[in-house]
């Protein structure tokens, strides 16, 4: 039996709706006696949220089994005075953090999407803010870097965007807290009990999840939904153990080759 990260966003669901078969491939890997934690680079909603999300399509999962970005950045910045560009739904994941408007120790960006809230939360004055507190010496810090995400309308731009451009204005490099940072992952594989080397991670993501879980040595399977992408795979030298057309052949395939 094996621990597995699943990754959420284009695994389980694109844009709130459910991959068909999702639900009972969870339920088969259960029944299989693997241990799981569901890892998102979703930051626009709480961990209670998104979990409620995933039962509202069958998924059965607790609140404690979902591993998100804002913990990590709890963690890191405990103490500290910060200046966070997040959505509303994260400030209670949030607590233990000072959140500032000036005089900040840190700027947080979090991920943007698909409602109004994104053009409040990273327009011009905003990051012009965030801008001038790294000028004055904050670091700078994102729960993850993502270009783009995959929706039902298509890809759509992703705060990953911001922090590159916040990094060339201000001349910083900011520190990721969420996927493919090492510290993530290998925080996935405690809240399991397992060795990276033993453990499986599935997304469609061939850099955050794909190549972030191998450079701590863990396994590793592609889905082909959400933001797979065949040319990028045959272009990149990141190479998974195994490639599924959904989550819905992910326990066929693990019987084989486990």
């Amino acid at each position: 039996m094996a621990a597995i990260l699943l990754d959420v966003d284009g695994v389980l669901h694109v844009s709130d709706e459910p991959i068909t078969g999702a639900a009972e491939a969870i339920r088969r890997l259960r029944d299989d006696g693997h241990r799981l934690r569901f890892v998102t680079n979703n930051t626009t909603r709480s961990r209670a949220q998104l979990a409620e999300e995933l039962r509202s399509h069958g998924i059965e999962v607790d609140d404690a089994e979902v591993q998100t970005a804002t913990a990590a950045a709890v963690s890191a910045l405990r103490g500290r005075r910060v200046f966070a560009l997040t959505m509303h739904a994260l400030v209670g994941d949030l607590e233990g953090i000072e959140l500032v408007g000036e005089g900040a120790d840190a700027v947080l960006l979090g991920g943007a999407d698909e409602t109004p809230e994104t053009n409040r939360v990273f327009s011009y004055m905003n990051l012009a803010r965030a801008f001038a507190e790294l000028e004055l010496g904050a670091q700078l810090y994102c729960l993850h870097r993502n270009r783009w995400w995959q929706t039902k309308r298509g890809p759509l731009l992703d705060a990953g965007a911001f922090v590159a451009g916040l990094e060339y204005a201000a001349d910083v490099e900011a520190v990721v807290l969420g996927k493919p940072s090492r510290a993530y992952f290998n925080a996935a594989c405690v809240a399991l009990d397992a060795d990276p080397e033993r453990a499986w991670m599935v997304g469609d993501d061939l850099e955050s999840d794909i190549a972030g879980a191998q450079a701590i040595g863990m396994r590793t399977v592609l889905v082909r939904t959400g933001k797979f992408r065949p040319d990028e795979v045959e272009a990149s030298r990141v190479r998974p153990e195994g490639i599924v057309s959904s989550i819905s052949q992910l326990p066929d395939w693990l019987e084989e080759h486990l």
